[in-house]
């Protein structure tokens, strides 16, 4: 299993940018059960669920910063998972990272997952 971040850079506050998580070594086509998080750590914090999805599309989460801002989605590129990131703020700053997990609960909580990526820096500043 490998996923692979990209899409992140630096943005202005109130700017947008998406994300874009690719998956090898299984398919989020598959009739098994998937879910993919996305994830964030900033400097001397820990890191925190900002959004999930199950791979069926039947349930998706976002953490309480997350909410009215951000939208996860499968993405047009086949085997990816997109974080479309509106309305930044400076306090978004971290590095993302996506996770996948088998299973049909979708989590925030960063221990239920046990594939990650590299990560990919943001940073939202003027």
């Amino acid at each position: 299993v490998q996923l692979v971040e990209s899409g992140g850079g630096l943005v202005q506050p109130g700017g947008s940018l998406t994300l874009s998580c690719a998956a090898s070594g299984f398919s989020l086509d598959s009739s098994d059960y998937f879910a993919i998080g996305w994830f964030r750590q900033a400097p001397g914090k820990e890191r925190e669920g900002v959004s999930c999805l199950t791979t069926r599309g039947e349930i998706k989460d976002y953490s309480d910063s997350a909410k009215g801002r951000f939208i996860i989605a499968r993405g047009l590129a086949r085997n990816t998972v997109t974080l479309q990131m509106n309305g930044l703020l400076t306090e978004d700053t971290a590095v993302y990272y996506c996770a996948a997990r088998a299973g049909r609960l979708c989590h925030l909580d960063p221990s239920f997952f046990g594939a990650w990526g590299q990560g990919t820096q943001v940073t939202v500043s003027s």
